[in-house]
């Protein structure tokens, strides 16, 4: 999805182990790319078809990729550092109105049934930031109670995946134009929503 080493680190010993390998990525800083992809370019992985998605602002070559099973027809999005479980990937080197692109208008445009895979286990700490955006969510709430259910088990289970619908209605980051959110940022606009949820995101400790 992107070129940070927690993401991509393992290419290059991956390419050693079994030469031959076709390594997608939308950035020359990636290690190991053998084929360089941008937004709307696909590919086939067995019965798979997997379709690149350009999703730049937490780097500038952040690629999802969304993959459709032409047997089963069950859909998943890869999202890396762009879409979390209730929350979303810091602006490290793009904009809001970028972010607000890619989770809106791109991501948020694809089935809701879609299950959403991300990079990383930050679900609780999203979803606790998304209960103090919006406390009277009862989405949240609930999401909230099955995540530590989830974590509370010996050993411990993934709360990933999420699905698209799902993220419309916990994700604060994907409810930019709802007004409870714009209410709490105090913002009329979706790309202000968004700017100023990721500013207030940065700086959050949870009580």
């Amino acid at each position: 999805t992107h070129h940070h080493w927690d993401h991509a680190g393992g290419n290059k010993n991956l390419l050693e182990k079994a030469s031959g390998l076709t390594v997608l990525g939308g950035d020359t800083r990636i290690d190991g790319v053998t084929r360089q992809v941008k937004h709307g370019d696909e590919a086939k992985l067995g019965n798979l078809n997997i379709q690149c998605l350009s999703t730049p602002c937490h780097t500038t070559g952040h690629i999802c990729y969304y993959v459709t099973d032409q047997d089963t027809n069950e859909k998943l999005v890869f999202t890396g550092d762009t879409l979390f479980l209730g929350g979303c990937g810091r602006f490290f080197e793009g904009t809001a109105e970028q972010m607000y692109s890619a989770l809106v208008e791109k991501l948020g445009s694809l089935p809701p049934d879609t299950k959403v895979y991300c990079g990383h286990e930050y679900s609780l700490q999203n979803l606790g930031f998304g209960a103090h955006v919006e406390p009277e969510n009862p989405d949240l709430s609930e999401k909230i109670s099955w995540c530590k259910e989830k974590r509370e088990l010996n050993p411990p289970e993934p709360t990933v995946p999420s699905t698209i619908a799902e993220e419309k209605k916990i994700n604060p980051f994907m409810r930019v134009e709802v007004s409870s959110v714009q209410k709490h940022t105090n913002t009329t606009s979706g790309v202000e929503t968004m700017r100023a949820l990721r500013a207030e995101k940065d700086n959050f400790k949870a009580k």
